[in-house]
């Protein structure tokens, strides 16, 4: 089965200073229908203008990944950790028991844009924690770069779930495969660019979820530079 969710079908909430669209239910967006995809329940695009951002707020049981793809985001949490995220960088916050923290764009001229994923835990009520690793450009070149799993494996960040998470960037004309293991679902975000598979062109934004076992994701970069994000679930 293929479920196919285009860029301008996904939630969309817009304030003064947030721009953000939910591939999956979000707030006030809520699709009975569309909850997630096994494990993986929140992949929201957000634009966040010079200067504001997201105050201080509480999460728990989650796994939270964040992904900027330009400018920067400053963060702070209730476990001492501050950080700025850049383009490159991938943090992971394990919400646990429970944490607060903030995000806000330290820039005051230029906009942030990043990638806020949420990912089921294997359990409830684990010890929030923390962690950043940063990949370069070239290690994401036309290869599916490891960027989390559960169990740090190839300086990744470490997930309390059974999922994977790739990351590549592909140029005009370059393709990539990914084989599906047996039993495994696979969810597809295109961050940035467009691309084509099996004759579908996809653009950024759009998300696509396989969980046909024994299935083979080919991809082809349609324009400059594409940046494409992959789920391995269970």
């Amino acid at each position: 089965m293929i479920t196919l969710k285009h860029h301008q079908d996904r939630g969309h909430t817009q304030t003064s200073w947030l721009d953000s669209y939910h591939t999956f239910s979000f707030g006030d967006y809520y699709d009975p229908k569309n909850l997630g995809f096994s494990d993986l329940r929140v992949i929201n695009d957000d634009i966040v203008k010079p200067g504001k951002g997201f105050g201080t707020h509480e999460h728990r049981d989650m796994e939270i990944i964040t992904v900027v793809l330009s400018g920067a985001l400053e963060h702070k949490d209730s476990m001492g950790n501050g950080s700025i995220i850049r383009p490159g960088d991938v943090q992971r916050m394990t919400a646990g028991s429970g944490v607060t923290h903030s995000e806000f764009n330290p820039s005051d001229s230029e906009l942030v844009h990043l990638l806020q994923i949420w990912i089921l835990p294997e359990k409830q009520g684990l010890t929030p924690s923390y962690e950043q690793r940063t990949f370069s450009d070239e290690e994401k070149q036309g290869r599916w770069r490891l960027i989390a799993s559960p169990n740090g494996n190839h300086d990744s960040v470490m997930v309390h779930q059974d999922v994977e998470v790739y990351q590549t960037v592909i140029t005009m004309n370059e393709s990539i495969t990914y084989n599906i293991p047996k039993g495994r679902k696979v969810w597809l975000h295109v961050a940035t660019g467009i691309i084509e598979m099996d004759n579908q062109v996809l653009e950024a934004g759009d998300g696509l979820g396989i969980s046909e076992p024994d299935n083979r994701v080919a991809i082809k970069g349609l324009n400059e530079q594409s940046e494409i994000l992959l789920f391995n679930l269970k």
